[in-house]
């Protein structure tokens, strides 16, 4: 038999987060205000404290892991890798396949990776309040449960759509003491304007991004900051511990390096927590495949533009240099409401823009035929985000066998699913129906962006 699971010691956890930043070919273009200057890290200390902000900024190759948060990380980290044996004998496929088992965190996701150092961060500056925005739940529950550990309030403003189909997500937030809301709300000008405009939205995670960062600046006795779940240079910084235990744990297996990576991609975090470390191996000379895996149902990277825009609908950020679909676009009601939003994180962009990653779309249906294979086979029941990933594995493992070769795939598996069965109910019942993008839609949205300033797509050529 095969060995399936491939464990670190305590001791073993990375030390130190990984920050691209520091070797991309061709650095990623500056956040700038509306009125075209760079962003300063003064400009931001309304939303985050100072020292987030540092790590924000920061170009160094490698920045500490806190001793405090590394002892919080022990209650689920080092997670275990996996090979899914039963996956490839299914799919009579040459290729071995591995994955990260992220779902083993308090909150059954990678979320957790990022939620506790920045509510730990929050904690050293002084902040007694923290207020975010979530899509399918993940990220609220995560930092609901970072927040009860180190001591901190935590409000958390809810896509509607996904505070309608995933009502047990709100219950794990109450659990952990946070206050979660429907957005759009009556809560903030922000959400109070979307209502007046569109009474029946289905609400979307720049909508609920803005509701947050309101709720956060306009508490006049600044104790309260806004922490976000992904898309920033600090937050995917911190979901590099899933790559950097996963180099460890796969020369644990034999395997000197795999030759095609996969993630979901929503935001960029659990992406890049799983590709940044490989990318630095690819950028040193490694031949890799590293495939970022969107929704068809938000197709940023494939469909949208490379361009500077707006991180939320009501322009409250800064515009950043990303792949977008436009600020505005408010996308169909998918079940992986993780996916649905409207930009990509501005480090992984530029990565694209490089030629370092090659990101694909895969619709509902396809997703969740995939989530169906690897629970009858891998027996767990995963996210809708994660499945578009196991969808791309799917696909991968058979070239592989077409093509008679033996390859290393190595995707992360982000979250578990069981606050997700609704969807699966649809999908076993006939209910579920791929949701179509129209052009149109699409095409309005992104000739509001290209009013703002364009963002060059600067690369070296080499990849």
């Amino acid at each position: 038999m095969d060995q399936v699971k491939f464990y670190l010691d305590e001791k073993d956890m990375p030390k130190k987060w990984y920050n691209i930043a520091a070797d991309l070919p061709t650095p990623m273009l500056p956040p700038l205000t509306p009125d075209g200057q760079i962003v300063r890290p003064e400009m931001l200390e309304a939303v985050f404290p100072k020292n987030l902000i540092e790590q924000e900024m920061s170009t160094k190759r490698w920045i500490d892991i806190p001793e405090e948060v590394r002892q919080i990380f022990y209650r689920w980290r080092p997670s275990p890798l996996r090979r899914a044996v039963y996956l490839e004998k299914f799919l009579n496929t040459p290729a071995k396949i591995f994955y990260k088992d992220e779902s083993v965190s308090p909150a059954g996701s990678h979320k957790t990776n990022s939620s506790v150092p920045q509510a730990w961060y929050n904690k050293q500056f002084g902040i007694k309040r923290l207020t975010t925005e979530t899509g399918a739940g993940q990220w609220g529950t995560a930092l609901s449960f970072a927040c009860h550990i180190i001591g901190l309030e935590c409000k958390v403003f809810m896509v509607r759509v996904s505070f309608d189909q995933k009502p047990m997500r709100k219950t794990m937030m109450g659990l952990w003491g946070a206050e979660c809301i429907a957005s759009p709300s009556n809560e903030t000008r922000a959400g109070r304007d979307i209502l007046a405009e569109m009474p029946d939205t289905p609400g979307s995670l720049g909508i609920a991004i803005s509701e947050a960062v309101e709720a956060a600046v306009t508490d006049k006795t600044g104790r309260t900051r806004y922490a976000l779940g992904s898309v920033l240079n600090h937050v995917l910084l911190h979901q590099t511990i899933i790559g950097l235990e996963a180099q460890k744990q796969l020369k644990k297996a034999g395997i000197k390096k795999p030759d095609i990576v996969i993630g979901c991609a929503g935001g960029g975090s659990n992406f890049a927590g799983i590709a940044f470390p490989f990318t630095l191996d690819k950028i040193n000379g490694a031949k890799i495949e590293i495939i970022p895996v969107e929704s068809a149902g938000c197709p940023k990277m494939t469909k949208g533009l490379f361009a500077y825009d707006h991180g939320d609908v009501a322009g409250m950020t800064p515009l950043l240099p990303m792949h977008t679909l436009g600020s505005q676009f408010i996308p169909p009601a998918i079940h992986a409401g993780g996916l649905r939003y409207h930009g990509m994180a501005p480090l992984v962009s530029q990565a694209i823009v490089e030629g370092l990653m090659t990101p694909r779309a895969v619709d509902q249906l396809s997703s969740y035929e995939a989530a169906i294979i690897w629970a009858r086979t891998e027996g767990f029941v995963i996210a809708p985000e994660t499945s578009n990933a196991v969808a791309c594995v799917i696909d991968e493992a058979k070239k592989a066998k077409r093509e008679g070769k033996e390859k290393v795939i190595l995707f992360n598996l982000s979250g578990h699913g069981l606050l997700d069965l609704a969807g699966y109910d649809k999908y076993l019942n006939g209910k579920l129906e791929n949701s179509k993008v129209p052009h149109d839609e699409i095409a309005r949205s992104l000739a509001k962006v290209q009013k703002t300033y364009a963002a060059a797509s600067r690369k070296t050529g080499k990849w």
